[in-house]
């Protein structure tokens, strides 16, 4: 990697598909996830720029604009992920040196407001992992997501080999780039060995068709048997919200506020949820409105007997 990096630079037109997929290879991009969600990003702004385009021809303003137009208009959590993918790229073309701009204090980070009704009651949520009309592979998806309070990128990552499921447990890349363990209960252990029937390598969690000659992933990423590819994080998120109205994190953020509900102490949920920072664990496990709702009666004057 330092060799290609040092004939990145010797080059006067380095371009931007060349330091974009120098990035990728870096080992700031080591974790299978981290490498994955900045690839859908910086293809969108490869599509954009023109592959071929020296880098250094590329300025703030101008990526700025592009970001503006693909993710201005979205929510502040959505264009603070995708412009941070952006930021790292650069970032790490300046420190390596190559002819980068710097995006300009109007692409700065949008301050997310906190959706206290964000976690979903227990009741809604096995209601909709209840469906009938439901494919088992959401369905399955949805439930393991709940039940392990893990992040769709991270389950979206298994594969088959990874399942241990007479322990119900898998080990996963975390978003810092440690192993750790998930574990899943009794409803995710009833609907997996329906879902991966038949199959015994490859990612649990597969597209609906192959995908086409100009769209095909890495083997890591294709079923040997199906030739159908890993589900995607956008195409499971989209589905997610047609069928439910919510948002994919809100299972995980509601798993956790259940716990907290039940008086699990911060230390069991943090281990369950894989949070370092206790600080960001709390605004995970803040009681939902039902929980203030029982609160809230026991303030009501007593009732006369009689």
């Amino acid at each position: 990697m330092a060799a290609r990096i040092t004939a990145l630079r010797e080059r006067d037109a380095t371009t931007v598909q060349a330091a974009i997929d120098a990035f990728l290879s870096s080992r700031r991009c080591a974790n299978p996830n981290t490498r994955r969600g900045y690839t859908g990003v910086l293809d969108r702004l490869l599509t954009e720029l023109g592959a071929d385009r020296p880098l250094a021809a590329v300025a703030g303003e101008e990526l700025a604009n592009f970001l503006e137009q693909l993710w201005g208009q979205r929510a502040p959590a959505t264009w603070n992920r995708n412009r941070a993918a952006v930021g790292a790229w650069l970032s790490w073309c300046a420190t390596n040196r190559l002819p980068a701009p710097e995006l300009p204090a109007r692409a700065e980070r949008r301050r997310e407001s906190i959706n206290a009704t964000r976690a979903v009651s227990r009741s809604a949520i096995e209601r909709a992992l209840s469906r009938r009309d439901v494919p088992l592979r959401e369905k399955t998806l949805w439930r393991l997501l709940f039940e392990s309070a893990a992040r769709a990128s991270e389950i979206l990552a298994l594969n088959l080999e990874d399942l241990d499921l007479d322990n119900r447990r898998a080990p996963i890349r975390s978003k810092g780039g440690d192993t750790e363990w998930i574990h899943w209960g009794s409803g995710t252990a009833h609907l997996l060995p329906r879902l991966i029937r038949g199959r015994d390598t490859g990612p649990v969690f597969l597209s609906e068709r192959r995908p086409g000659p100009a769209r095909r992933p890495g083997t890591a990423d294709l079923c040997p048997i199906t030739g159908r590819a890993r589900l995607g994080y956008d195409r499971a998120r989209v589905l997610f919200t047609r069928h439910t109205g919510w948002e994919l994190h809100q299972l995980r953020h509601s798993a956790a506020t259940h716990l907290g509900e039940q008086g699990v102490p911060l230390q069991l949920i943090m281990a369950k949820t894989r949070h370092k920072n206790p600080r960001t664990a709390m605004r995970y496990v803040r009681p939902g409105a039902e929980a203030v709702a029982e609160v809230t009666a026991l303030l009501e004057p007593p009732r006369r007997r009689g």
